[in-house]
C-alpha cells in the first residue's frame, strides 16, 4: 500500500473577520506536499484572505493552520523562510528593468553581488525573458510582466508557492505560458496552491480542488469527483430552428424528468442527467414531434456546471468583492 504523502498545508475551522463580515468562515484544507491544489471561487469568496493567512500576512481570528509543519501564528518566521507568494498584483517595479528587479530582490534576500546576478540570469532564461532583460517593465506585455512576477517569487526556491489568481486579465496565449510554468514547478517538487476564478484553469492544473463560496469550502475533490457530484452526464442539444426551443425544452423536461436549461445560444438546451441512458429516448421524442436537432453531445459536466449546481450562481457572478479581502 502506497504511503500517504505528507501535508504541506493543514487548516481547521480557519476564520477571518473584517468588522462584522466573516471573509473566511471555518475553512478546512488538507494539501498534500508536491501537489497542485486549486482554490476555486468568484470574487469575494475568501480566496485571497485565506492565502494571506497561510502566508502569515494576516493573523487568523479563529481556527488553526499549519504550513510545512509550522503553525502560521506561533512559527510565522519559519513559514516565511520556506514559502513563496505571487499575489494578484505585480510586486515588481515598472521603472526598473527585468534584470534590475531580480538583482535587487536577490540582494534583499541575502545574495552576494555575483550570486545575485547568476540567479537573475538563471531565472530570466527559465522564464524566457533573457532577451528582454534590459527593458523597463513599463514596456512589457501583461504576460511577460506576470512571468517576471512569478520569477521574483522564486529568487529563493520555495518548498511551497502561493499563486493568487496568477492569470487574471491575461490573454489565452499568456495564460497558457503561465500554466506551463506552474506544471514545471510542480514537476520540480514545489507544492503549489493556486487560487482562481477560472474553472478551466482549475480543471487543467489542479490535482485536487476546493470550491469556496462566501468564505466556506462547499465542495472538495478531484475534478472528476466534483463533476460526478452533478450527475453521470450532461446532454447538450442544438436545434435547427430557434423558434422550436420552448417546445423542445418542455418535451425534454417531460422525457428526462429533470430541469432543462436554455443556453445563451438561442438554439441550445442542456440538462444534467442521473442516468445517461435516458438521453436516447428523449432525443427520439423530439424527432417524433418533428423538431429537428442539428447537433447534440453527451458528456461529463463542465466545472462551470458543477459550480452552478453547488452554489446556484455562475462562478464569476458574485461581484460583491471586498477589495483586498476577496
Amino acid at each position: 500500500m502506497a504511503a500517504t504523502p505528507p501535508l504541506a498545508i493543514e487548516t481547521e475551522a480557519l476564520v477571518k473577520r473584517f468588522g462584522s463580515q466573516r471573509a473566511v468562515d471555518g475553512v478546512d484544507l488538507r494539501v498534500a506536499a508536491g501537489s497542485i491544489y486549486g482554490v476555486l471561487g468568484p470574487n469575494g469568496a475568501g480566496k485571497t484572505t485565506t492565502v494571506r493567512m497561510l502566508a502569515t500576512l494576516l493573523r487568523p481570528d479563529g481556527g488553526r493552520a499549519r504550513v510545512l509543519g509550522h503553525d502560521v501564528v506561533a512559527e510565522a518566521a519559519a513559514v516565511r523562510r520556506r514559502i513563496g507568494l505571487t499575489g494578484q498584483f505585480a510586486s515588481v517595479d515598472e521603472d526598473l528593468t527585468a534584470r534590475e528587479n531580480l538583482v535587487l530582490l536577490a540582494r534583499l534576500s541575502g545574495f552576494g553581488r555575483g550570486d545575485a546576478r547568476r540567479r537573475c540570469d538563471d531565472l530570466l532564461a527559465a522564464f524566457d525573458l533573457a532577451d528582454a532583460a534590459g527593458r523597463q517593465l513599463k514596456a512589457f506585455s501583461g504576460g511577460m510582466r506576470r512571468r517576471l512576477d512569478i520569477a521574483a517569487s522564486l529568487i529563493r526556491t520555495p518548498e511551497l508557492l502561493f499563486l493568487d489568481e496568477p492569470t487574471t486579465g491575461l490573454d489565452p496565449r499568456s495564460r497558457g505560458e503561465v500554466w506551463q510554468i506552474v506544471r514545471g514547478l510542480a514537476a520540480a517538487g514545489v507544492t503549489v496552491l493556486l487560487t482562481t476564478q477560472y474553472l478551466e484553469e482549475a480543471d487543467q492544473l489542479a490535482d485536487r480542488i476546493a470550491v469556496i463560496d462566501h468564505g466556506r469550502v462547499i465542495a472538495e475533490g478531484t475534478s472528476a469527483e466534483l463533476k460526478a457530484r452533478v450527475g453521470s452526464g450532461v446532454l447538450r442539444v442544438r436545434l435547427a430552428d430557434p423558434a422550436a426551443r420552448p417546445r423542445a425544452q418542455a418535451l425534454l423536461a417531460a422525457a428526462l424528468a429533470v430541469e432543462v436549461t436554455a443556453d445563451t445560444d438561442p438554439r441550445a438546451l442542456g440538462a444534467r442527467l442521473d442516468d445517461s441512458a435516458a438521453a436516447a429516448p428523449a432525443l427520439a421524442r423530439l424527432a417524433e414531434a418533428g423538431i429537428a436537432v442539428s447537433d447534440f453531445a453527451l458528456g461529463q459536466p463542465s466545472l462551470d456546471e458543477v459550480f452552478f449546481a453547488l452554489t446556484g450562481h455562475a462562478a464569476a457572478a458574485d461581484t460583491d468583492t471586498d477589495g483586498d479581502h476577496a
